[in-house]
């Protein structure tokens, strides 16, 4: 079977995407008849790899062709090979083509009790994501993830401590992890007791690591109050900002790994009423 690149696999992806008819896939000398709208998600997530010449646009089964789904074909783990072969875009166009899943509640029949025994001896994520402690945010399903394919950190606030950096360079640069994300979200109670300047227990503290994110958002038209939702909107987005220049700035391992371009770090922003996950400029 010839061999796709993370970019091919987009691409053919783009070729595929939308239509409904049935398409033909040979893998390890077996033919699988899959839905031809499916495809897109399986060359996406590099879970096949398929030449052109091998998909057929109207086949004609036969007692050979063994009809599954992608619960069936994508109950695999990523392996150390095929992570290696990811590049940082790719893996980020993974995650956002899975959120487009999750918000059409589309998502990806897994079998988990299968990729429980698969990834027992050892793991190879495509991504580590840092995500606010807030449990409306389920980060594997808003990813259309499963077992073994990203590490996540969380901590109300989703702001940058050393032992998140620490867990960072572990993901990126011991375990292979191609892509750092970090998620802020709407309605951030964090945030949100940050600008009323609670004080409580070790919570004090806590807010103190946010409170930067309000000093950065200070030029802002309209009302400074955790009631004003636009307000509470720009400040969660200048905290995301800043959790991003500080992996930066304070992790020589990833700044140098990002700007040989072996890792992507980015800031995306969750919108709690819709699903969707969008990226920072």
């Amino acid at each position: 079977m010839e061999s796709m690149s993370p970019d091919q696999h987009t691409a053919a992806a783009s070729d595929w995407r939308g239509s409904g008819a049935s398409a033909v896939i040979r893998s390890g000398g077996v033919m699988i008849g899959i839905r031809r709208r499916r495809v897109a998600g399986l060359l996406a997530t590099g879970a096949i790899a398929v030449s052109s010449s091998l998909l057929a646009a109207d086949p004609k089964p036969d007692a050979a062709v063994i009809d599954v789904t992608e619960q069936t074909a994508l109950r695999g783990v990523l392996t150390r090979e095929e992570q290696a072969a990811l590049t940082p875009q790719a893996v980020l166009d993974t995650l956002l083509a899975g959120n487009e899943r999750f918000v059409r509640n589309d998502l990806t029949q897994r079998n988990h009790s299968q990729r429980i025994r698969e990834a027992y001896a050892g793991q190879f994520p495509k991504a580590v994501v840092l995500s606010c402690l807030d449990s409306r945010i389920p980060v594997e399903d808003v990813f259309d993830r499963g077992i073994g394919d990203i590490f996540v950190a969380r901590v109300a606030g989703n702001f940058v401590n050393e032992d998140i950096l620490g867990s960072m360079e572990f993901a990126c640069h011991v375990a292979g992890a191609k892509l750092i994300m970090v998620i802020g979200h709407t309605n951030c109670g964090a945030v949100k007791a940050a600008i009323d300047d609670v004080k409580l227990g070790n919570i004090t503290s806590m807010l103190a690591k946010i409170r930067p994110a309000i000093e950065r958002g200070r030029p802002f038209d309209g009302l400074k109050a955790s009631d004003n939702p636009a307000y509470v909107a720009h400040v969660c987005r200048e905290n995301v900002r800043l959790a991003v220049e500080a992996v930066r700035q304070r992790s020589e391992i990833l700044r140098t790994m990002e700007t040989k371009g072996e890792i992507k770090i980015v800031g995306a922003y969750y919108d709690l009423g819709s699903g969707r996950v969008s990226p920072l400029p």
